[in-house]
């Protein structure tokens, strides 16, 4: 299986690995990818601060910028005047240079989402189902593409660079807990979702974990870029999550690595249980149903749930309780800089969520441990189908943040 993993551990300098290039032939590509990096990291860069940042020369610096504006990805700003010398001028991501697509198969619904180089959502679709369908799902897929690219230009349809999956891994496994029949759950074992998909488009296919594509969002559309080690929560119809290291996915050899959904915690009666079985919104959904209320707002309505009552109250105190309980665990093994959370759910309710946790850290024994900022992710709600776009954007022209995998 190629996981397309990135290694982590070489015990350089983050800093060092991302800022440095190399002038020897053969490498222009990594080059590229340099520059494509940190423009976008810094909005604009003038040809100067790219030759400082990389240690590249001027000359070598001026024909990438060159070959990438002839390319249509970058774009020239207005000269920065006022200084000693000739003005500077510098250049920015070009938002037409390439689209992307995203594909988020969740347990309640799928989504499709277009983006332009600078990340923009241009065009979004969206379909619920009580569970997931291989062959519904790549209907879905087939129809959604083609509308998407028909309302693009002929020109703008050129530069779509890729399409990329986010799906829970070993989708059959959840058959009882998404309410699925089992015949239909067991589809997805004995199929190649990524090469059915492929089988549609004429650009490449990806395909990775969606709490990990989730987590791949946050990084590479989330507003904090200063923060290298991050642990990421995100709460859907289930919970899971993923692992950022050195400013990169960390995905391990088989792409589970950061199932934080099976991480042990304490249950109702102490006893451990994990994660996924407290802090997902299917649990939330069980206790309203179990009060006779329909609870099918919950994947339709992510923005506004309305008033649910005490249901609301007793999830957010046992979901904030088990995620504290996970972060020390997580903190135990790496120094997270920062334990985030998102989801899909409005922001007022991740707000409280976050809040909670917080509090909850404060009763959780975290001796000889420096525990992380809990804070918001920045994403929201499509962070897992916003992930599945950043794949084809990370693999094709930056120096790769997120990793895709290859099977399902």
């Amino acid at each position: 299986m190629d996981d397309g993993v990135q290694k982590h551990g070489s015990g350089e300098p983050a800093a060092s690995r991302l800022h440095r290039g190399t002038n020897q032939s053969g490498m222009r590509d990594h080059n590229e990818r340099l520059v494509l990096s940190l423009v976008r990291q810094h909005g604009g860069l003038a040809k100067s601060d790219i030759a400082r940042m990389t240690g590249l020369s001027a000359q070598t610096v001026s024909v990438i910028m060159r070959e990438l504006e002839d390319e249509g990805l970058l774009l020239r700003r207005e000269p920065l005047r006022g200084r000693i010398g000739q003005p500077s001028i510098p250049m920015a991501l070009n938002p037409e240079g390439a689209f992307f697509i995203g594909l988020k198969i969740g347990r309640r619904s799928a989504e499709l989402v277009l983006i332009d180089f600078l990340g923009k959502v241009r065009a979004m679709l969206h379909h619920s189902y009580r569970y997931p369908a291989p062959s519904e799902t790549v209907d879905f897929v087939a129809a959604g593409v083609a509308k998407l690219r028909s309302e693009l230009t002929p020109a703008q349809d050129r530069r779509v660079a890729g399409l990329g999956i986010a799906v829970p891994f070993e989708l059959w496994s959840w058959a009882d807990a998404a309410g699925a029949p089992r015949s239909i759950m067991e589809e997805w074992r004995h199929r190649d979702i990524r090469a059915d998909i492929q089988a549609l488009c004429d650009f490449p296919v990806y395909l990775q974990n969606d709490a990990t594509a989730a987590c791949g969002a946050e990084l590479v559309f989330g507003n904090a870029l200063d923060v290298r080690d991050f642990v990421y929560f995100y709460i859907g119809a289930f919970a899971g999550g993923g692992i950022v290291l050195n400013g990169r996915i960390y995905s391990g050899p088989t792409g589970n690595a950061g199932a934080l959904g099976s991480m042990p915690v304490p249950g109702p009666d102490g006893r451990p249980i994990q994660l996924i079985d407290v802090a997902s919104i299917a649990a939330l959904e069980k206790a309203l149903a179990e009060r006779g209320v329909d609870a099918q707002h919950l994947w339709t309505s992510p923005e506004e749930w309305g008033d649910i009552g005490p249901e609301l109250d007793r999830w957010i105190t046992n979901a904030a309780n088990a995620l504290a309980y996970a972060i020390v665990a997580a903190s135990s093994v790496i120094d997270f800089q920062d334990a985030v959370i998102d989801g899909w759910m409005p922001i007022a309710i991740r707000a409280r969520l976050v809040k909670a946790v917080a509090n909850a850290l404060d009763e959780v024994d975290a001796e000889g441990l420096k525990l992380p900022a809990v804070r918001e992710g920045t994403v929201g709600i499509h962070a897992r189908a916003l992930g599945g776009a950043s794949l084809p954007l990370s693999d094709r022209f930056l120096v790769g943040p997120t990793s895709a995998s290859g099977t399902l």
